[in-house]
């Protein structure tokens, strides 16, 4: 089930700074003081593993983090849809990692990979858990006017990923996908389901490798549709 063209551009770890979201256009939150968000290529070989990538730094472990978010994934296509859209309106290049993503990637479906779909990049293998939920670290790092509006709009998320095989990679490794399950709950559903989009919510639950706090959030809607 390989892609012949899917590989992976960069891995990307975290140059700390300070949390922009406590400045954002005047927002005031309780985010920690420092962030990770600025991910930056790597010049060398990464190691995975099942809470998250050697050398990277997370800084809001309340929010992130932990086995179902061990490994965040963006796409090329949607980066260079992103500076299309975008335009002047940040000054950040949309580059790999300006979206504080650990791998970019090219070549393989991201936004409609399938909950549970298995991935080997390098001596790694990687399953796809969930969409990335934007938080206002992230709004105040792109300072884009009504972020977090907007990325949730454009339904283009990206993927948390589990690591199951610890291992390796480096930029430019084939991106080979394992296994696709047949549920076929994709990962742009669950982001949609985040949002309340809740006749997903049967389908959600066909997908027994969808973090446990999203199956709640669609056990309860679908019990409270079935009560009504």
């Amino acid at each position: 089930m390989a892609t012949a063209q899917a590989r992976l551009v960069s891995v990307n770890l975290a140059h700390v700074i300070d949390n922009p979201s406590h400045t954002y256009r005047g927002h005031r939150d309780t985010k920690p003081p420092k962030t990770g968000i600025d991910k930056r290529p790597a010049d060398r070989p990464v190691r995975l593993h099942r809470l998250g990538v050697d050398g990277d730094t997370i800084c809001d472990t309340r929010n992130h983090g932990g086995p179902d978010q061990a490994v965040y994934a963006y796409a090329v296509p949607d980066l260079d849809w992103w500076a299309e859209q975008l335009g002047a309106e940040t000054a950040r290049r949309l580059v790999p990692g300006a979206f504080g993503e650990n791998l970019t990637l090219d070549g393989i479906e991201v936004t409609n990979s399938v909950i549970g779909e298995r991935w080997r990049i390098g001596s790694a293998e990687l399953q796809v858990a969930s969409p990335r939920i934007p938080c206002s670290t992230f709004a105040g790092f792109l300072d884009v006017a009504h972020w977090v509006k907007r990325f949730s709009e454009a339904g283009r998320p990206g993927a948390y990923l589990r690591v199951l095989v610890d291992g390796t990679v480096t930029a430019g490794d084939p991106v080979t996908v394992l296994e696709r399950p047949a549920h076929g709950f994709t990962l742009a559903e669950s982001f949609r389901l985040w949002h309340g989009e809740r006749e997903l919510a049967a389908k959600a639950l066909t997908a027994p490798q969808l973090p446990a706090e999203l199956r709640a959030r669609a056990a309860r809607w679908l019990a409270a549709r079935d009560g009504a």
